[in-house]
């Protein structure tokens, strides 16, 4: 009995194995035709997230240049972002931040000593020199730079504040370069009061036989100023004429007809410099008369350092220094853009007749503050210097 049972056995033992034996050689045919597909399946995935990456990435490169651009361009503009939007296609633009304070605000002291004639001191018939006034360090023009530097004057006496002189100085290199203009002439600078009465006397004297009394003393006002409301007396001021030791004739014709009158007439406010007195097609075609604000209608080839910022915008707004202050009591905080770009800002800051102030500035930009002898300081802050 027991041998039939040992062959059964070893019958079913023999069907598993035949039936292990076919089960492997069907999963091996038939795995080729499962893991393809999925070889295939992952492989697209793969390809997809790879794609998404490359393109997150092309995403983030671009906003990375867009950021870098928009930084540039903060780099020409004010930082704050209240300032109203600027024109940025105009070649110049005048801003309005009179309601808009200076951002990154700080102060420091001064007094009127201090600021008494950094270029916006205004003096005209109606606003005399103020009386705490100082000439000490006034130099001579003639004596200040030497060899090909030196710059021509009527004589050693002729002098001007520093300030004013380092701006005609440059503005004599720029004609001399750009131009070849040297023939340029200063023939007076600053004159002290005592000298200023000399001539109003003078004036005086010669109307004695026409006018007298209050009539003498202002049909002489229409010719000289008095002691005191002359630009002459504010250091800042200076005329020019040509002269060439070596050829009379350079000197002959009439300043305001020569090239370099009209080179100096239209660029002088590049460095600070302003023609004082215009009047209708004088001393350009393009002047318009101004004497009813300056009080002044004689024809002199004066000019005035105001500082460059001062000088920009009275030349973009064809203003003199009085309507240039009148805007500014009304305007008190102002941008001026060039091409799109903030070049200057302007900040008149009210202090009255106090001799010690504390002078508002924004951030760490460079400035240069003024009184305007109208009770406040001009403060002007350089924007293209970051």
């Amino acid at each position: 009995m027991s041998r039939p049972k040992k062959s059964k056995a070893v019958l079913i033992v023999a069907v598993i194995a035949v039936l292990a034996i076919a089960l492997a050689v069907l999963c091996f045919l038939i795995k080729p035709l499962v893991i393809a597909p999925q070889k295939a399946a992952i492989a697209r995935a793969n390809a997809a997230a790879k794609a998404e990456v490359e393109e997150r990435n092309e995403e983030i490169q671009r906003q990375y240049q867009l950021a870098l651009s928009e930084l540039e361009n903060q780099k020409k503009m004010p930082t704050n972002p209240s300032w109203p939007k600027h024109n940025q296609d105009a070649e110049w633009e005048l801003v309005d931040l009179s309601d808009i304070p200076l951002e990154s605000q700080r102060s420091i002291p001064a007094t009127r000593a201090d600021l008494m004639t950094n270029g916006m001191l205004l003096v005209n018939p109606w606003h005399k020199r103020p009386d705490d006034f100082s000439d000490v360090g006034v130099p001579s023009v003639k004596k200040a730079y030497s060899g090909e530097d030196k710059i021509q004057a009527k004589d050693n006496n002729v002098a001007l504040f520093p300030n004013a002189l380092a701006a005609l100085h440059e503005a004599l290199v720029a004609a001399k370069k750009n131009e070849g203009y040297t023939h340029y002439m200063v023939e007076e600078g600053y004159r002290t009061i005592a000298k200023q009465q000399e001539y109003f006397d003078r004036k005086m004297d010669k109307l004695a036989s026409k006018y007298e009394g209050d009539a003498l003393k202002e049909a002489a006002k229409k010719e000289v100023n008095e002691p005191g409301c002359s630009e002459y007396n504010s250091g800042l001021a200076f005329e020019l004429r040509l002269y060439d030791p070596n050829d009379a004739d350079v000197g002959v014709p009439k300043y305001s007809t020569t090239p370099e009158a009209k080179w100096m007439n239209e660029n002088c406010w590049k460095y600070g410099i302003v023609f004082r007195f215009p009047q209708n097609a004088w001393p350009l075609e393009t002047s318009t008369d101004k004497s009813f604000k300056t009080g002044v209608s004689a024809r002199l080839n004066l000019y005035r350092y105001v500082g460059k910022g001062n000088a920009a915008v009275m030349h973009y707004m064809d203003f003199t220094m009085e309507e240039y202050i009148e805007y500014l009591a009304e305007h008190p905080h102002i941008a001026l853009f060039v091409n799109g770009v903030c070049k200057y800002e302007v900040y008149r800051q009210y202090v009255g007749e106090a001799n010690e102030f504390n002078v508002q500035l924004t951030g760490n930009l460079p400035y240069e503050s003024s009184l305007d002898n109208m009770g406040a300081i001009i403060t002007v802050f350089d924007r293209t210097v970051q």
